[in-house]
């Protein structure tokens, strides 16, 4: 999202607590760090290790996939109310760097916050700032269920 924006979120968190959420699950696992977030976008770190190799020793583009829908759908449940939650409904990666070891970083940013639809746009570099991959993640905004 261009122009002169206050903060996107609507939920508080820190670096800290979004890392706690990453317990027990895939990103743990992967070694996917939050690294940082300004008030339009949330970055990550993910090592280049066996972890996250295809059998050829290169970084798996799922991995490259899984730290995209990770930074994406992260950022776009922090960016709606407590009635709201967000879920998945289309990503897609352009994988154009290959890399060997090291850290890549991902940032998400928003193309699109609605009340319906959400579009998020994550960049995933190399150590050297080259681009590596590059995926687009829509996400459909739903409400919670009254509970009876």
């Amino acid at each position: 999202m261009k122009g002169n924006y206050m903060s996107i979120w609507k939920k508080q968190f820190s670096l800290d607590t979004l890392n706690q959420s990453s317990v027990n699950t895939l990103v743990e696992h992967l070694g996917i760090e939050y690294s940082g977030f300004d008030d339009t976008s949330l970055s990550a770190v993910m090592p280049v290790d066996a972890r996250t190799h295809q059998p050829l020793g290169m970084l798996h583009g799922g991995a490259s996939v899984v730290l995209a829908e990770t930074l994406g759908s992260l950022a776009a449940n922090m960016c709606v109310d407590e009635h709201h939650y967000c879920v998945g409904l289309d990503i897609n990666a352009n994988h154009v760097r290959g890399v060997r070891s090291g850290l890549v970083k991902g940032r998400a940013e928003p193309v699109h916050i609605g009340t319906t639809t959400q579009v998020w746009q994550i960049e995933i570099s190399d150590e050297h700032g080259r681009l590596v991959c590059t995926s687009r993640l829509t996400m459909a905004v739903m409400k919670h269920k009254k509970k009876d």
